[in-house]
């Protein structure tokens, strides 16, 4: 797709998309927009993208005209024309769509999981989990660690910014990064997070301890969290009952926790474009509190989380390798374009007059 940055993206996204469409196939089960209740994801992203296009052009533009002295008009003209010409148009809109596809897919086959097997392996993780924990269970253990008041609020913010937190940087991906090719390696890393995801949870389907064991997390206190998994439950038990008689999707699965891969493909992202310390730091420590807050919450066994770190890194290794991009970090950063590189480029063009 464009100039072939998201090939390999392309055929994962249509790997994916295929599986669903047999699944959906084979056992007589509907293929649906995963966010149709409210703002659907085709609507959503593309907004989220446009946004993002919008504020570029506004920042450049006026960046261009207060210091390179440039008029308004030719100063828009000219980030249009060499910021946003057909090239990087292409580029984002394809990534896009591939990203999408792949999403969309990831979803179906999250919500076949219980039409193709009925196993549950939640008693085996938890099991695991007492042995890691020298015979104790996780979420109870930081419930008596980090109390039920504040930290409750706390994780419970943690896991409801990460919803968000997607859409920014597969905008920030396709709109900000200077290098196409980096934004093409982190939107098919994501995609084959959601691809290896999927592949796990038909191979251990589960359903995580809130809903295994919902006695560990009756003491604490309700927050939109609470809110939450109450309305995937209620979503999990309409799809169940007749996946044709409803829109939604049943989204509840717990190995291995795509939160934290995620997150892991976006922290070694960061470290490989070199990015600010400012960035870095802060992406690694959210990396920390999604682990805690996904486990102190019950969305995840630990053992969830430990497989999440192994799906997120395999991910951002085989983006590397699908997109021809060398693992080995660069002496320079990936930095984005500033508007000092917009009016560089302005004396550069063709024809241009002093």
């Amino acid at each position: 797709m464009g100039r072939g940055e998201f090939r390999a993206a392309a055929v994962v996204a249509a790997v994916m998309a295929g599986l669903a469409a047999l699944v959906a196939w084979t056992h007589h089960l509907p293929l649906r927009d995963p966010d149709g209740a409210s703002l659907p994801t085709w609507f959503r992203l593309p907004v989220i993208v446009a946004s993002a296009i919008a504020l570029d052009i506004a920042a450049r533009w006026v960046l261009l005209v207060r210091r390179g002295g440039t008029a308004a008009r030719v100063a828009l003209r000219t980030v249009l024309v060499e910021r946003w010409n057909r090239d990087q148009i292409l580029f984002t809109a394809s990534g896009l769509v591939t990203w999408y596809v792949a999403y969309v897919a990831f979803r179906n086959l999250k919500s076949y999981v219980p039409f193709v097997t009925d196993r549950l392996a939640d008693s085996q993780l938890a099991r695991i989990d007492r042995v890691l924990w020298l015979g104790h269970d996780p979420a109870v253990v930081l419930h008596h660690t980090l109390g039920t008041s504040w930290a409750n609020w706390v994780m419970a913010g943690v896991y409801l910014v990460w919803i968000g937190l997607v859409p920014a940087s597969l905008a920030i991906a396709l709109v900000w990064t200077r290098r196409s090719p980096a934004g093409a390696w982190y939107v098919t890393a994501i995609s084959l997070d959601w691809c290896l995801g999927a592949a796990l949870y038909f191979t251990v389907p589960s359903l995580g301890p809130v809903y295994s064991s919902p006695e560990w997390f009756a003491s604490l206190p309700r927050t939109p969290n609470t809110s939450v998994s109450e309305m995937l439950l209620a979503d999990r038990i309409k799809v169940l009952a007749g996946p044709w008689d409803t829109g939604a999707v049943q989204t509840i699965a717990a190995f291995a926790s795509l939160h934290v891969a995620v997150m892991v493909t976006i922290c070694l992202m960061a470290e490989q474009m070199r990015l600010p310390v400012a960035i870095r730091v802060p992406a690694w420590v959210f990396l920390a509190l999604t682990c805690v807050a996904t486990v102190y919450l019950g969305w995840h066994f630990f053992v969830d989380v430990l497989a999440g770190f192994l799906v997120g890194a395999a991910a951002f290794v085989l983006a590397a390798k699908a997109t021809g991009n060398p693992l080995r970090r660069r002496d320079e950063p990936w930095a984005f374009r500033s508007a000092t590189d917009v009016s560089h480029e302005v004396e550069a063009l063709p024809g241009r007059r002093g």
